[in-house]
């Protein structure tokens, strides 16, 4: 929906506010047009029910406001004496509508004083719990996030198994476009394995990425820009509906932009770059790019040891986490610097970097179209759009730029060869809305990554990994196993900067420790 649309959903929200309550605002001695004035009537309302008027910034803001609005709901009926917890209950499963009882069938009368003590231990349990929620999902939505590392597409940097806090502020919090969902959740409710959110996606759409009960994209200002070699955390563009919580239909309709699977790699490529890869290597306008010294490129190298088999030892002493063996011959993933360091080892009679060349189309590597035979290791050079910058429209450059024009700015394109049409009118160019970028994995034949859907726009960024809280074996067998892999050297390091990371574990055990002391000397005083 746009923000005109919503803009008239919010007036009919207000005009039903105004007749499910107008009465209520009588009795609690203000006028009745004060139940109908935008934004001003919360203010009313919170001194009504005799809560904090910061309170109203809650009711505006996606996502909390959906938490919100039972609270006041309850509070409410509450204060014109209806407290029971039928009462309650009848609020919240009504949507609020059971206002219009109490407003024009009952006689109640409003109670200026009452308490906001809860009645009894479970009042207080849920008045607890509803605003740990509300906290929780503020933090988690608009400043920092939990991310686990699933996948080894930046091993030796980030690892399977790490577990890191995503600031949303340094590149400006997305407002959730999904306006109804689970809380901290994210496409799915954990354990139940159903959607987290509600959308109007119609399986038998194709085209359906126009979610008619989605927000428009909103942003809120960061502190920095996304810069060339960044780690970043963003919603996979790619990512679909087809195989998702049962729909098995064969169709291909598209996830809400805030829905879709997270991701992380490293942005290899800005708006407004040219970018190749040359056996592997990235250039940026036409120089070799030059990585932070803690990304740690690898690539797959062919080693032959002359029949001879590497110990457990001499694998680990080279820092070797995937890999076997193929054909007789080890197939090792290293960093240039590994691999020159084991063709050093007697055994080894020669190594070899396996690359893919130029020459052979693969229909896995964009921009998936036969005039671009290119592999993942010999790529490009492609244009990376830049907002406000306009490229020329034929039948060699479509190719890159199809998906950007249909799905990520939403327009309607049909190309008959070297005629293209975008939104029913002919066009020989176009004018990017919004800058792109070019993320890649390290571990650069093991990664799912730009090579192979092509641009992640700016409004599918998430936020940018500061700091690994947690790190452990994922692959081992059961809880206990993990805890006694836990690696902690790891935790509580930064994600970014350079030389060797170094754990602040000590200066969170003294904070946790202080706390606890204070908490302790606190309720020994109040005795």
């Amino acid at each position: 929906m746009t923000l005109t649309e919503w803009f008239i959903v919010f007036l009919c929200i207000q005009f039903l506010h105004f007749l499910g309550t107008w009465k209520l605002y009588v009795k609690a001695g203000r006028q009745a047009w004060e139940a109908i004035v935008p934004i001003y009537n919360a203010i009313v309302l919170m001194k009504i029910i005799n809560r904090p008027s910061w309170w109203v910034i809650l009711l505006f803001i996606p996502i909390i406001n959906l938490l919100m609005f039972p609270i006041v709901w309850v509070e409410t009926c509450r204060s014109f004496g209806f407290n029971k917890g039928k009462d309650t209950f009848l609020a919240i499963f009504s949507l609020g509508f059971y206002l219009f009882y109490i407003n024009y069938a009952t006689s109640c009368s409003y109670i200026e004083n009452r308490s906001l003590k809860p009645i009894n231990s479970f009042d207080e349990w849920l008045s607890s719990i509803s605003f740990a929620i509300i906290a929780a999902t503020l933090v988690h939505t608009y400043f920092i996030q939990p991310y686990t590392i699933p996948t080894s597409s930046l091993e030796k940097t980030l690892m399977v198994g790490d577990f890191l806090f995503v600031s949303k502020f340094h590149y400006g919090a997305r407002v959730p476009m999904t306006a109804v969902a689970a809380p901290m959740a994210h496409d799915t409710i954990p354990g139940l394995g159903v959607k987290s959110f509600i959308s109007d996606d119609n399986p038998k759409n194709k085209n359906n990425w126009k979610n008619k009960l989605s927000f428009p994209y909103l942003r809120i200002p960061g502190i920095q820009r996304i810069k060339r070699n960044d780690i970043v955390v963003f919603s996979w563009p790619a990512d679909s509906l087809k195989t998702m919580w049962g729909d098995n239909s064969g169709e291909h309709t598209y996830k809400p932009i805030d829905k879709k699977t997270n991701y992380v790699k490293r942005c290899v490529g800005i708006a407004g770059d040219s970018l190749e890869v040359r056996d592997g290597y990235v250039y940026i306008n036409g120089k070799k790019s030059i990585l932070p010294d803690r990304a740690k490129p690898q690539w797959f190298f062919d080693v032959d040891t002359q029949g001879q088999n590497l110990t457990k030892n001499e694998l680990e002493r080279y820092n070797v986490r995937e890999g076997g063996v193929v054909d007789g011959h080890y197939r090792l993933n290293l960093t240039d610097d590994e691999a020159a360091l084991l063709a050093k080892n007697p055994k080894v009679k020669s190594i070899t970097k396996n690359l893919g060349h130029k020459g052979y189309y693969n229909k896995a590597v964009f921009p998936h179209h036969p005039a671009y035979p290119w592999s993942s290791d010999n790529f490009g050079p492609i244009y990376i759009p830049k907002k406000g910058a306009t490229v020329a429209l034929n039948e060699k450059s479509i190719p890159f730029y199809e998906q950007i024009i249909r799905r990520y700015e939403n327009n309607d394109l049909t190309v008959f060869g070297d005629v293209i049409y975008i939104n029913g009118k002919k066009a020989t160019s176009y004018t990017f809305k919004q800058d792109y970028y070019w993320m890649m994995g390290d571990n650069r034949q093991n990664s799912l990554d730009a090579r192979n859907w092509g641009y992640v726009p700016f409004d599918h960024v998430v936020g940018k990994p500061v700091m690994i809280w947690l790190s452990w074996d994922a692959k081992a067998p059961n809880f206990m196993a993990k805890l006694k892999s836990i690696r902690w050297e790891r935790m509580f390091t930064t994600v970014g900067g350079s030389g060797k990371p170094v754990s602040y574990l000590w200066v969170v055990i003294l904070l946790i420790g202080g706390y606890a002391f204070y908490s302790f000397k606190k309720g020994k005083k109040k005795k």
